[in-house]
């Protein structure tokens, strides 16, 4: 494990964090020259997510300083190399949490990368080379063209940054769930309005389906029905709305990273119903045997999803015009914008403009 190999020649602007304070500062340093498989991006848009914060302040304990975070990704090509198929120079793409995979096991074969055991992060991985993988908080990306996304020409690159974790992170569960090209008319819950729950609605009130928003935050109630959509709205701390949605709903999504239990929502559920938990909760989720005996009911997490899942996903946004709600700040602002999200204060998620200074 290196920083660097001799092939990284490309100096390279960007910002980092050096220990677990967490603080974002000016960082230079070294990226790879472009390979035959690789395309060099010149960075326009990346977006904030919650790993990030976690990873810079070693929450995880697997820090590998300095850290140049980002996975959400977007901007043009300036560079394809020769082995290169379907990116020319100009092309709008995006990168999001995967740098690299073995490319030869069952997951792999099947796009599935992000489930190999040898899978790597665009940022805080370790690259083939050896070399420390950084993302997209600088000015350019030299990345494997096998784990690049184009983006549709109508969406807006700075809103759809975001959709390359925050939305790949909803989408996959829709899908693997028969609600993204399946029936219409589920009775789909989304449990919490924040940066996953916000374009999870939007997913499946686009896929055909009715959807009710669970918060313990009522006032959230109209920004969930009036502005995004939403056909219902649940207050999961009244115990009289909780009963009255009892066994109402097919499919749960649960996006809150707070620690909470998942009884109470697993009654929502029809028989037979299923919950998927995409939320990392920092201690172990409470979950209590009765609801799922008493109504058949599966529990499952999710990650992020394969290469083509994640173009699917972006094609599907273009074709229905679905972006993340952001607020777009300058790189002289990450760090107000890393305390903010540490408080939850974003609506929906922060977007870095790259090119601001």
């Amino acid at each position: 494990m290196a920083q660097t190999t001799p092939n990284h020649t490309q100096t390279v602007s960007g910002w980092a964090a050096h220990d677990t304070s967490g603080k974002i500062t000016p960082y230079i340093f070294k990226r790879r020259e472009n390979g035959v498989n690789d395309v060099t991006i010149e960075i326009l848009y990346c977006g904030i997510c919650h790993t990030d914060l976690h990873q810079v302040r070693n929450d995880w304990g697997i820090a590998m300083y300095p850290i140049v975070p980002g996975h959400e990704i977007t901007g043009l090509i300036t560079k394809v190399g020769s082995n290169v198929k379907g990116f020319k120079v100009g092309d709008k793409v995006g990168v999001g949490c995967l740098a690299a995979s073995c490319l030869d096991c069952e997951f792999c074969n099947n796009s599935q990368e992000n489930y190999c055991d040898q899978v790597q992060f665009t940022y805080n991985g370790i690259f083939w080379d050896g070399s420390i993988t950084y993302g997209g908080y600088s000015k350019m990306l030299v990345a494997d063209h096998r784990y690049v996304v184009h983006i549709p020409e109508n969406l807006a690159m700075d809103a759809a940054a975001p959709l390359l974790c925050a939305g790949i992170t909803v989408f996959c569960p829709m899908k693997d769930n028969n609600l993204v090209g399946g029936a219409m008319g589920k009775k789909v819950g989304i449990v919490g309005l924040g940066g996953l729950g916000h374009v999870a609605v939007k997913f499946a009130k686009a896929f055909g389906h009715h959807v009710t928003v669970i918060s313990t935050s009522p006032s959230k109630q109209n920004e969930a029905k009036a502005r995004l959509g939403a056909d219902d709205f649940i207050v999961s701390t009244d115990d009289q709305q909780m009963q009255k949605a009892r066994r109402s709903l097919d499919f749960i999504l649960d996006t809150v990273s707070a620690n909470h239990s998942l009884g109470p929502i697993l009654e929502l559920l029809k028989v037979n119903g299923t919950l998927v938990f995409v939320g990392a909760p920092e201690k172990p989720i409470e979950l209590p045997s009765f609801p799922l005996i008493f109504g058949k009911r599966v529990v499952k997490g999710s990650m992020i999803g394969g290469m083509r899942e994640t173009q699917e996903m972006m094609d599907i946004c273009g074709k229905h015009n679905i972006t993340c709600d952001i607020e777009v700040i300058k790189p002289d602002n990450i760090n107000e914008a890393m305390d903010r999200l540490a408080r939850n204060d974003v609506r929906y998620r922060f977007v870095i403009d790259i090119a601001a200074l």
